[in-house]
């Protein structure tokens, strides 16, 4: 059974790092382009919003305005497993994170449109001082 697992969430103060990582179980990364996506804490996660999408290919991966210059997707293929970078945090950046393998994307739209075949199950992220 595919799965989705995050890790990395938790509570760190204003201008600080944090490292959030995806790992995939009987489904392979690379085969997907891969999504990180955020929500507010207790709205549901079909509202999350999409912060960044890697495809596994030579082109740029994709970052909302509010994140960009900040978090840094990358994947590790040998560990089957994807990783957000998040620099200079901001209390704004309070929200519980999602990994999503997506099989279809759509960047004529901002943020893109997309086809999640899995969603991992969350992990909490908490900038406060």
């Amino acid at each position: 059974q595919a799965q989705l697992v995050e890790s990395g969430g938790g509570l760190v103060q204003p201008g600080g790092s944090l490292r959030l990582s995806c790992v995939g179980s009987g489904i392979t990364l690379d085969d997907y382009s891969m999504g990180w996506f955020r929500q507010a804490p207790g709205k549901e996660r079909k509202d999350a919003s999409c912060i960044s999408v890697d495809d596994n290919d030579d082109l740029s991966p994709y970052y909302a305005n509010s994140v960009k210059g900040r978090f840094t997707i990358s994947r590790d293929s040998a560990k089957n497993t994807v990783y957000l970078d998040m620099d200079s945090l901001k209390p704004d950046d309070t929200a519980v994170y999602y990994c999503a393998a997506l099989s279809f994307v759509n960047y004529a739209f901002d943020p893109p449109k997309y086809e999640a075949d899995y969603w991992g199950q969350g992990t909490h992220v908490t900038v406060s001082s």
